[in-house]
């Protein structure tokens, strides 16, 4: 998500006292993996991909912390927290929040950016029994959706070779308060893929570096800038992309093998998730030989969800953030062959907290599939309600 493609044809919570402040569907999937990462005890090997009877990770019973507002919701509730979607501007999100008190909406290349200039995002935001997740593609260089407000900054890879880590926190740090005021939460930034592809690639200057080393010092600035002005930052793109053999907004995107990646691209994730703060991942639409199956992206993959859960076999940290999708509805490694309906299930049941997409028209639809895939026990509540809990602690609305 975020390339300079991104977003092209996108055109088209509950009733509960807040204490503190603030899936697949059998249809059409012809992947081999285990359904559900969380359904046994078994953690991802290198060789796994050929293993289907194996499973990622195992689960970890849902906390106390949260069990007063899990009570209060209703299962559809709980589903719609793990959505976040595209608006056109703040009649479109209003209705949406309004109709399925989702969990956030995401102000793209196409959204009237009046929703944020106006309070509009904030006012709606504030009104909902639960906040949302205000986000944004907010990177710098090519991937700067509000440099028409006057947020706008060098690309990852001129500020790698010209400024130091303390400037670039100072800067992420200035425009995490600019995104702020405008009532932004959520910023997909820092890239932490490593890459030498040429600038205007798919990644290319989105890159600080190829130098995993750089990558991980200059990612760990630019996130504590950001959460330091209060907005979430979010590592992109888990496993890796930036060595990857095309564009997943174009098509199938196949990495190099796994043993590779944990030699470069995965090892920024080794210090970054060690103490991540409030940071999230995006989980990339990626085939990974080793790890995912031969027609298996990762961000529907089991196995990728559990290797960022557990760390193994990359010898990275256990991760218990919120983990996003990327973009599931305008990108073509995954709407070629699934449309959201079926996509957005797939990706949650596989392990995400939070499926992302481009537009509202669909999302009664996907809950729709998400409660039919709970009832027929394909996804569990148990499994739900880690995700809510995950996402009400980004929000802020559990401190535990």
């Amino acid at each position: 998500m975020g390339s300079s493609t991104r977003g092209s044809g996108a055109r088209g919570v509950v009733s509960m006292i807040v204490v503190a402040a603030v899936a697949v569907v059998s249809v059409g999937c012809t992947s081999s993996e285990p359904s559900d990462p969380t359904s046994s005890v078994t953690s991802v090997a290198g060789t796994a991909a050929s293993s289907p009877s194996s499973s990622a990770v195992t689960p970890s019973p849902v906390a106390a912390c949260g069990s007063a507002q899990l009570d209060e919701m209703t299962l559809r509730q709980k589903l719609a927290q793990l959505v976040v979607v595209g608006v056109t501007g703040a009649a479109d999100a209003q209705a949406i929040v309004d109709s399925e008190q989702i969990g956030g909406i995401f102000v793209g290349s196409w959204t009237d950016k009046s929703i944020l200039t106006s309070g509009a995002a904030a006012r709606i935001s504030q009104s909902s029994p639960i906040p949302l997740m205000v986000t944004v593609d907010q990177e710098g260089g090519r991937v700067s959706r509000l440099s028409g407000l006057g947020i706008d900054s060098p690309s990852a890879r001129v500020l790698a070779q010209t400024r130091t880590p303390a400037q670039v926190r100072d800067l992420a740090a200035s425009t995490g308060r600019q995104l702020r005021e405008l009532g932004v939460t959520v910023d997909f930034a820092p890239v932490v893929d490593v890459s030498d592809e040429a600038d205007g690639e798919v990644i290319g200057d989105r890159s600080f570096s190829n130098d995993p080393a750089v990558v991980t010092e200059y990612a760990q600035a630019y996130a504590e800038g950001l959460a330091s002005a209060g907005i979430t930052p979010v590592f992109k793109h888990f496993p890796g992309h930036g060595h990857g053999s095309g564009d997943s907004h174009l098509g199938v995107v196949v990495t190099p093998p796994l043993s590779t990646l944990e030699n470069s691209d995965l090892v920024p994730y080794r210090t970054l998730l060690q103490d991540p703060g409030p940071a999230a991942v995006m989980m990339g639409h990626l085939i990974v030989p080793g790890l995912t199956g031969p027609e298996t992206p990762s961000s529907i993959s089991p196995r990728a969800y559990g290797m960022l859960r557990t760390g193994k076999p990359y010898g990275g940290p256990a991760y218990n953030g919120v983990v996003f999708t990327d973009d599931l509805s305008g990108m073509a490694a995954i709407s070629a062959r699934y449309p959201i309906e079926q996509a957005a299930p797939m990706a949650i049941r596989a392990g995400a907290d939070v499926a992302l997409w481009l537009s509202t028209d669909r999302v009664p639809a996907v809950l729709d599939t998400l409660e039919q895939q709970v009832a027929s026990n394909r996804l569990t509540e148990q499994r739900v309600d880690r995700s809510v809990v995950r996402v009400l602690r980004s929000k802020g609305v559990l401190t535990c």
